[in-house]
Protein backbone atom coordinates (compact mmCIF):
# COMPACT_ATOMS: atom_id res chain seq x y z
CA UNK A 1 0.00 0.00 0.00
CA UNK A 2 1.19 3.52 -0.70
CA UNK A 3 2.17 5.72 1.74
CA UNK A 4 0.28 8.77 1.65
CA UNK A 5 0.81 9.95 5.47
CA UNK A 6 2.48 13.37 4.34
CA UNK A 7 -0.91 13.96 2.31
CA UNK A 8 -4.07 15.18 4.60
CA UNK A 9 -6.12 13.31 1.74
CA UNK A 10 -4.61 10.16 2.32
CA UNK A 11 -5.55 10.63 6.37
CA UNK A 12 -8.80 10.39 5.61
CA UNK A 13 -11.01 6.81 5.50
CA UNK A 14 -11.46 5.15 1.98
CA UNK A 15 -14.14 2.80 2.46
CA UNK A 16 -13.74 1.06 -0.82
CA UNK A 17 -10.00 -0.46 0.66
CA UNK A 18 -11.60 -1.12 4.68
CA UNK A 19 -13.41 -4.25 5.66
CA UNK A 20 -16.10 -1.67 7.50
CA UNK A 21 -13.80 -1.61 11.07
CA UNK A 22 -15.73 1.40 12.24
CA UNK A 23 -19.04 -0.34 12.10
CA UNK A 24 -17.33 -3.29 13.56
CA UNK A 25 -15.40 -2.44 16.20
CA UNK A 26 -16.71 0.48 17.49
CA UNK A 27 -19.64 0.90 19.99
CA UNK A 28 -22.73 3.13 20.39
CA UNK A 29 -25.64 3.94 22.15
CA UNK A 30 -29.34 4.78 20.93
CA UNK A 31 -29.53 8.78 21.15
CA UNK A 32 -29.52 11.49 18.68
CA UNK A 33 -27.17 10.19 16.77
CA UNK A 34 -27.78 6.63 16.77
CA UNK A 35 -31.37 5.16 16.37
CA UNK A 36 -29.68 2.16 18.19
CA UNK A 37 -27.59 0.18 20.14
CA UNK A 38 -24.39 -1.49 19.43
CA UNK A 39 -21.24 -2.90 21.22
CA UNK A 40 -17.98 -3.54 20.06
CA UNK A 41 -16.73 -5.72 18.68
CA UNK A 42 -20.25 -6.84 16.95
CA UNK A 43 -20.94 -5.72 13.44
CA UNK A 44 -24.03 -3.04 12.63
CA UNK A 45 -27.29 -4.56 11.23
CA UNK A 46 -26.75 -1.92 8.32
CA UNK A 47 -23.81 -3.68 7.21
CA UNK A 48 -23.72 -5.66 4.24
CA UNK A 49 -21.71 -8.83 3.22
CA UNK A 50 -19.73 -6.85 0.78
CA UNK A 51 -18.47 -4.70 3.70
CA UNK A 52 -20.80 -1.93 2.74
CA UNK A 53 -23.23 0.03 4.58
CA UNK A 54 -26.56 -0.48 3.20
CA UNK A 55 -28.29 2.77 4.45
CA UNK A 56 -25.21 4.87 3.47
CA UNK A 57 -27.93 7.31 1.43
CA UNK A 58 -29.78 7.66 4.00
CA UNK A 59 -28.02 7.79 7.30
CA UNK A 60 -29.01 10.62 8.23
CA UNK A 61 -32.48 10.34 7.70
CA UNK A 62 -32.71 6.89 9.68
CA UNK A 63 -31.45 8.24 12.44
CA UNK A 64 -27.36 7.63 11.89
CA UNK A 65 -26.02 11.02 12.04
CA UNK A 66 -23.26 9.90 13.69
CA UNK A 67 -22.29 7.93 11.00
CA UNK A 68 -21.40 10.88 8.73
CA UNK A 69 -19.92 12.67 11.01
CA UNK A 70 -17.24 10.02 11.72
CA UNK A 71 -13.87 9.74 9.94
CA UNK A 72 -10.97 7.07 10.86
CA UNK A 73 -8.43 9.51 9.37
CA UNK A 74 -7.85 6.01 7.05
CA UNK A 75 -6.51 4.08 9.99
CA UNK A 76 -9.36 1.48 8.41
CA UNK A 77 -7.35 0.62 5.02
CA UNK A 78 -3.96 0.60 6.88
CA UNK A 79 -4.86 -1.84 9.11
CA UNK A 80 -7.43 -4.00 6.38
CA UNK A 81 -4.30 -3.28 3.78
CA UNK A 82 -1.24 -3.50 5.65
CA UNK A 83 -1.38 -4.36 9.30
CA UNK A 84 -3.41 -7.62 7.78
CA UNK A 85 -1.94 -7.96 4.27
CA UNK A 86 -5.53 -7.65 2.81
CA UNK A 87 -7.22 -10.90 4.28
CA UNK A 88 -10.63 -10.58 4.76
CA UNK A 89 -11.81 -10.97 8.42
CA UNK A 90 -15.11 -12.96 7.26
CA UNK A 91 -12.98 -15.98 5.26
CA UNK A 92 -9.94 -15.44 8.27
CA UNK A 93 -9.14 -17.28 11.21
CA UNK A 94 -11.84 -16.20 14.38
CA UNK A 95 -9.08 -14.63 16.38
CA UNK A 96 -7.17 -12.65 13.43
CA UNK A 97 -11.02 -11.21 13.18
CA UNK A 98 -10.92 -10.43 16.57
CA UNK A 99 -7.12 -8.54 16.76
CA UNK A 100 -8.02 -6.69 13.45
CA UNK A 101 -10.87 -4.96 15.93
CA UNK A 102 -8.85 -4.55 19.04
CA UNK A 103 -5.79 -2.92 16.43
CA UNK A 104 -8.37 -0.52 14.72
CA UNK A 105 -8.97 2.17 17.42
CA UNK A 106 -5.33 1.98 18.00
CA UNK A 107 -4.24 2.86 14.48
CA UNK A 108 -7.01 5.26 14.68
CA UNK A 109 -5.45 7.49 17.44
CA UNK A 110 -2.05 7.32 15.33
CA UNK A 111 -3.26 8.87 12.22
CA UNK A 112 -5.26 11.29 13.81
CA UNK A 113 -1.45 12.61 15.17
CA UNK A 114 -0.49 11.89 11.79
CA UNK A 115 -3.12 14.30 10.47
CA UNK A 116 -2.16 17.09 13.10
CA UNK A 117 1.46 16.72 12.60
CA UNK A 118 0.91 17.12 9.03
CA UNK A 119 -0.60 19.79 9.77
CA UNK A 120 1.60 21.51 11.66
CA UNK A 121 4.53 20.88 9.04
CA UNK A 122 2.27 23.63 6.49
CA UNK A 123 2.63 26.08 8.77
CA UNK A 124 5.28 28.57 7.85
CA UNK A 125 5.06 30.09 12.01
CA UNK A 126 6.44 26.54 13.25
CA UNK A 127 9.45 26.57 11.12
CA UNK A 128 11.56 26.53 13.67
CA UNK A 129 10.19 23.27 15.24
CA UNK A 130 9.65 21.59 11.65
CA UNK A 131 12.42 19.28 12.21
CA UNK A 132 11.18 17.86 15.70
CA UNK A 133 7.60 18.05 13.84
CA UNK A 134 9.00 15.55 10.94
CA UNK A 135 10.66 13.26 13.16
CA UNK A 136 7.65 13.13 15.17
CA UNK A 137 5.87 12.34 11.94
CA UNK A 138 8.15 9.67 11.18
CA UNK A 139 8.29 7.65 14.56
CA UNK A 140 4.42 7.73 14.39
CA UNK A 141 4.15 6.37 10.92
CA UNK A 142 6.69 3.60 11.94
CA UNK A 143 4.36 2.91 14.92
CA UNK A 144 1.25 2.64 12.51
CA UNK A 145 3.44 -0.43 10.38
CA UNK A 146 3.98 -2.14 13.92
CA UNK A 147 2.52 -6.30 14.08
CA UNK A 148 -0.80 -6.45 15.29
CA UNK A 149 0.82 -7.86 18.08
CA UNK A 150 2.91 -4.95 18.76
CA UNK A 151 -0.12 -2.43 17.96
CA UNK A 152 -2.28 -4.28 20.88
CA UNK A 153 0.55 -3.28 23.35
CA UNK A 154 1.66 -0.12 22.87
CA UNK A 155 1.02 2.75 25.26
CA UNK A 156 -0.87 5.22 22.49
CA UNK A 157 -1.14 7.44 25.37
CA UNK A 158 2.09 8.09 26.33
CA UNK A 159 3.15 8.91 23.11
CA UNK A 160 0.23 11.49 22.56
CA UNK A 161 1.22 12.90 25.37
CA UNK A 162 4.68 13.37 23.74
CA UNK A 163 3.20 14.26 20.18
CA UNK A 164 1.55 16.90 22.09
CA UNK A 165 4.17 18.80 23.49
CA UNK A 166 4.93 19.35 20.02
CA UNK A 167 1.70 20.56 19.04
CA UNK A 168 0.97 22.72 21.94
CA UNK A 169 4.41 24.85 20.56
CA UNK A 170 3.01 24.95 17.18
CA UNK A 171 -0.13 26.55 18.59
CA UNK A 172 1.49 29.21 20.33
CA UNK A 173 3.95 29.79 17.59
CA UNK A 174 1.12 30.32 15.03
CA UNK A 175 -1.03 32.32 17.00
CA UNK A 176 2.02 34.89 17.95
CA UNK A 177 1.86 36.53 15.04
CA UNK A 178 -1.86 37.18 15.10
CA UNK A 179 -2.59 41.02 15.94
CA UNK A 180 -4.73 41.45 18.85
CA UNK A 181 -5.89 40.45 22.24
CA UNK A 182 -5.49 36.65 21.31
CA UNK A 183 -8.55 34.94 23.85
CA UNK A 184 -7.98 31.79 26.00
CA UNK A 185 -10.62 29.78 26.00
CA UNK A 186 -8.68 26.38 26.26
CA UNK A 187 -11.22 23.52 28.26
CA UNK A 188 -14.33 26.29 28.55
CA UNK A 189 -17.56 25.32 29.08
CA UNK A 190 -19.11 27.76 26.15
CA UNK A 191 -22.27 24.99 24.98
CA UNK A 192 -24.82 27.23 23.69
CA UNK A 193 -22.92 30.56 23.74
CA UNK A 194 -24.36 33.46 22.04
CA UNK A 195 -21.06 34.36 20.62
CA UNK A 196 -22.53 35.11 16.97
CA UNK A 197 -20.10 37.79 15.30
CA UNK A 198 -17.24 37.29 17.93
CA UNK A 199 -13.86 37.87 17.41
CA UNK A 200 -12.02 34.70 18.25
CA UNK A 201 -8.98 35.70 16.41
CA UNK A 202 -6.23 33.81 17.27
CA UNK A 203 -8.39 31.95 20.30
CA UNK A 204 -6.68 28.83 21.96
CA UNK A 205 -9.98 26.67 21.53
CA UNK A 206 -8.60 23.34 22.53
CA UNK A 207 -10.70 21.30 23.63
CA UNK A 208 -13.74 23.98 24.20
CA UNK A 209 -17.09 22.45 24.62
CA UNK A 210 -18.89 24.44 21.89
CA UNK A 211 -21.65 22.25 21.28
CA UNK A 212 -25.00 23.96 19.35
CA UNK A 213 -22.95 27.46 20.49
CA UNK A 214 -24.32 30.36 17.87
CA UNK A 215 -21.00 31.06 15.99
CA UNK A 216 -22.61 32.54 12.87
CA UNK A 217 -19.87 35.56 11.85
CA UNK A 218 -17.72 35.11 14.40
CA UNK A 219 -13.78 35.35 13.34
CA UNK A 220 -12.07 32.44 13.87
CA UNK A 221 -9.24 32.89 11.60
CA UNK A 222 -5.84 31.44 13.14
CA UNK A 223 -7.04 30.17 15.89
CA UNK A 224 -6.44 26.74 17.69
CA UNK A 225 -9.28 24.23 17.52
CA UNK A 226 -7.40 21.28 18.34
CA UNK A 227 -10.14 19.03 20.28
CA UNK A 228 -13.33 21.84 20.17
CA UNK A 229 -16.20 19.88 20.76
CA UNK A 230 -18.44 21.57 17.58
CA UNK A 231 -21.75 19.36 17.39
CA UNK A 232 -24.63 21.55 16.15
CA UNK A 233 -22.14 24.86 16.84
CA UNK A 234 -23.86 27.31 13.97
CA UNK A 235 -21.01 28.31 11.82
CA UNK A 236 -23.08 30.41 9.31
CA UNK A 237 -20.95 32.72 7.63
CA UNK A 238 -18.30 32.67 10.18
CA UNK A 239 -14.34 32.71 8.70
CA UNK A 240 -12.51 29.88 9.86
CA UNK A 241 -9.48 30.91 7.28
CA UNK A 242 -6.11 29.90 8.72
CA UNK A 243 -7.77 28.46 11.69
CA UNK A 244 -5.84 25.29 11.94
CA UNK A 245 -6.20 21.55 13.90
CA UNK A 246 -9.36 21.66 12.51
CA UNK A 247 -10.62 17.82 11.35
CA UNK A 248 -13.19 16.97 9.02
CA UNK A 249 -15.05 14.98 11.73
CA UNK A 250 -15.68 18.17 14.08
CA UNK A 251 -16.81 19.97 10.55
CA UNK A 252 -19.13 17.73 9.78
CA UNK A 253 -20.74 17.25 12.93
CA UNK A 254 -21.60 21.71 12.90
CA UNK A 255 -23.69 23.33 11.03
CA UNK A 256 -22.57 25.80 8.24
CA UNK A 257 -23.56 27.25 4.95
CA UNK A 258 -22.46 28.50 1.22
CA UNK A 259 -21.07 31.77 3.72
CA UNK A 260 -18.62 29.78 5.91
CA UNK A 261 -14.94 30.35 4.83
CA UNK A 262 -12.98 27.70 5.29
CA UNK A 263 -9.26 26.47 5.30
CA UNK A 264 -7.79 24.46 2.45
CA UNK A 265 -7.02 21.30 5.09
CA UNK A 266 -11.04 20.38 4.95
CA UNK A 267 -14.19 20.39 2.71
CA UNK A 268 -17.66 21.75 2.92
CA UNK A 269 -19.88 19.04 4.12
CA UNK A 270 -22.88 18.21 1.85
CA UNK A 271 -25.62 18.55 4.79
CA UNK A 272 -25.04 21.66 5.10
CA UNK A 273 -26.90 22.42 2.09
CA UNK A 274 -28.97 19.74 2.42
CA UNK A 275 -32.50 20.02 3.96
CA UNK A 276 -33.78 16.75 5.51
Amino acid sequence: MADHTTDPAGLRGDCERCFGLCCVALPFAASADFAIDKQAGKPCPNLQGDHRCGIHAELRTKGFTGCTVYDCFGAGQKVSQLTFGGRDPRTGPRDEARRMVDVFPVVRQLHELLWYLTEALTLPAARPIHADLSRALERTEALTRRTPEELGALDVGAHRQDINVLLLKTSELARAGIRGKKKNRRGADLMGARLKGADLRGADLRGAYLIAADLTGADLRGADLIGADLRDADLTDADLTDAFFLTQPQLNAARGGAGTRLPGSVTRPAHWTARL
